[in-house]
């Protein structure tokens, strides 16, 4: 049995779920179900609603009331959210190999006040790949679209956007030491390979395992900035990792699916 330390949140696991079951499917799950489901991964029948009314008032999940059941299925929103991580995942990969030496710089200031709005530009620069560089300043390595990462967040009067190369007397291994703690990195990456390594976790249960797996690898690769592979120790623990949860993820799928279409309670959206 897999312990994940800390233990993955409950909206983590929620879109885990939902985008491995739901993403590409005009289906929503009934609540029961849902409860079923957590029940294997230790999160409680109260948990589970509680997390479910918080994503629906954030716009993530939609309420389909069907008889006396209620079922909830993706947004816009939420798919958006799912793709781009589905995208990171199996196609942009945890290993940045082509990188061109380009970076993407955003400057900010925002008033003292603005603990929220803060915290909301933070949270999205680091799943954007970026770092902070030095007050104020943060750096992602490539071309990011910023208008799309930051857009909704209303703050562009208050936001600088530049891209541009590294140029002497700086050198690009002081960017990556300043903005990204890269021991820290390499560190989730080793934990996983612990964690998961040697046949750990296939305790019968696909739907739990597979639930867990792919929500401790979102979580890391969602941190990790994506880093030149160049600038980064030849043997940086991700791309192990990597091959590592691709892997179980083929060997488990099959089992897990059939597993879940005997468990989930849909209704159709389209």
């Amino acid at each position: 049995m897999i312990d994940l330390d800390p233990a993955p949140r409950p909206q983590s696991l929620m879109l885990t779920f939902f985008g491995v079951h739901v993403l590409g499917r005009d289906v929503a799950l009934s609540s029961g179900c849902v409860i079923e489901v957590f029940e294997r991964v230790g999160v409680t029948e109260e948990a589970v609603r509680s997390t479910l009314t918080r994503m629906v008032n954030r716009g993530l999940l939609a309420r389909h009331r069907q008889g006396r059941k209620m079922y909830f299925g993706l947004t816009p929103r939420a798919v958006d959210v799912l793709r781009d991580g589905h995208q990171r995942v199996w196609n942009t990969g945890a290993v940045n190999r082509d990188w061109r030496g380009q970076w993407t710089l955003v400057g900010f200031s925002l008033p003292e006040a603005w603990r929220r709005q803060r915290h909301d530009l933070r949270s999205r620069l680091t799943w954007g790949g970026f770092g902070p560089l030095q007050n104020g300043l943060w750096v992602a390595p490539g071309e990011v679209d910023v208008a799309a990462l930051l857009g909704d967040l209303e703050l562009d009067a208050h936001l600088r956007v530049f891209r541009g190369t590294v140029l002497a007397p700086t050198e690009v291994a002081q960017v990556v030491e300043s903005a990204f703690d890269t021991a820290a990195i390499a560190a989730g990456y080793r934990a996983f390979l612990e964690r998961w390594g040697d046949g750990a976790g296939a305790d019968g249960d696909p739907v739990r395992r597979q639930l867990l797996l792919h929500t401790d690898w979102l979580e890391l690769v969602r941190t990790d900035p994506h880093l030149p592979a160049e600038h980064l120790p030849a043997d940086w623990p991700a791309i192990r990792a990597e091959e590592l949860f691709r892997g179980i993820a083929r060997e488990v799928a099959p089992a897990a699916a059939e597993e879940a279409a005997r468990l989930l309670d849909t209704i159709g959206t389209g």
